[in-house]
């Protein structure tokens, strides 16, 4: 297959990002032609305008919890991403180093000033920053490995980033410190999205990954909805109510994620995840939970795809 007819998958880049080596682990380089871009918006826009087949984005991490930038896009306050679905979900270990023009004399890191690196990583080294680099100013960067790559083109041996060891071979950088995370199971996942008339369809697999796939409960949904408010009424009970919805349904919430709604000061919009998957039809757990919900929040919950893991 030549590069130019394969399906493109847009990713937050540069190269050697973590987002890149979850495209890596998803989708084959002889199937798929790769598309870094420099924003997490840009993934969206690039699948919204229909010039990507699949787009990768970072969604959580372990230690650091949920990447405000990409639930934020979800939320869509401006209408902009109204065909966005989730198809997938791979997950990445991630090892944060120390990269550098110069190698260090005895792990002397008085002389870094400058400190580069995507917000995410900060909260995710905070015992390594706060005991060698607590002088360092710190600049926040669309990604780890565009962080290594401006440490690259400054030359500037006071200026370091917080990037992966694969970003500090590609862009020829020292190594000064290997996995300065707080915790050693560190893990980034990241969703796979599509648009909606784009068909979701199985990744090669294994007759294994076959029999996964095919368990319903190893499917997840993400949904988010807003309550309904007024000084007048403040509708006391209404998340409660909500979220009694899947418990009565028998339908496993794995994850609760708030934002602001940009509507008004103090309200907010919740982002839930669950165990489960809508139906074609109009039966079924999940389509039940739906209707219901429908009758509590705003909105009645915008849907955002049935997603696993091999599933694309």
């Amino acid at each position: 297959m030549s590069e130019s007819s394969k399906p493109r998958v847009a990713f937050l880049g540069p190269e050697a990002s973590y987002t890149h080596q979850a495209t890596l682990d998803t989708f084959s380089s002889d199937r798929y032609s790769l598309a870094p871009q420099t924003t997490i918006e840009d993934v969206f826009a690039a699948v919204q305008d229909g010039s990507v087949h699949r787009g990768v984005v970072p969604f959580e991490n372990s230690t650091n919890g949920s990447v405000v930038f990409t639930l934020d896009l979800f939320a869509d306050l401006h209408n902009k991403y109204n065909d966005i679905l989730v198809c997938g979900e791979a997950y990445v270990n991630v090892s944060h180093c120390l990269l550098g023009i110069d190698a260090l004399s005895s792990q002397d890191y008085s002389k870094i000033t400058k400190l580069y690196s995507h917000p995410q990583a900060w909260g995710q080294c905070k015992t390594f920053l706060q005991k060698h680099l607590k002088h360092a100013e710190r600049f926040d960067v669309s990604s780890t490995s565009r962080a290594a790559q401006l440490v690259a083109e400054s030359k500037d041996p006071g200026a370091a980033a917080i990037s992966s060891k694969v970003a500090g071979t590609l862009f020829k950088l020292s190594l000064l410190a290997e996995g300065i995370n707080d915790v050693s199971g560190n893990q980034t996942r990241f969703l796979v999205l599509r648009r909606k008339e784009s068909p979701q369809t199985s990744a090669p697999s294994t007759s294994a990954t076959s029999a996964v796939n095919s368990d319903e409960e190893n499917y997840k949904t993400l949904l988010l909805f807003t309550l309904p408010y007024t000084p007048s009424d403040p509708n006391p009970g209404a998340l409660a109510q909500c979220l009694s919805v899947f418990g009565g349904h028998k339908l496993n919430l794995t994850s609760i994620n708030t934002r602001p709604s940009g509507v008004a000061n103090w309200e907010y919009i919740f982002f839930i995840e669950f165990k489960g998957r809508k139906d074609d039809g109009e039966s079924g757990a999940v389509n039940a939970a739906f209707k219901e919900l429908g009758g509590i929040c705003d909105n009645g919950g915008a849907f955002y795809g049935n997603y696993y893991g091999n599933y694309y």
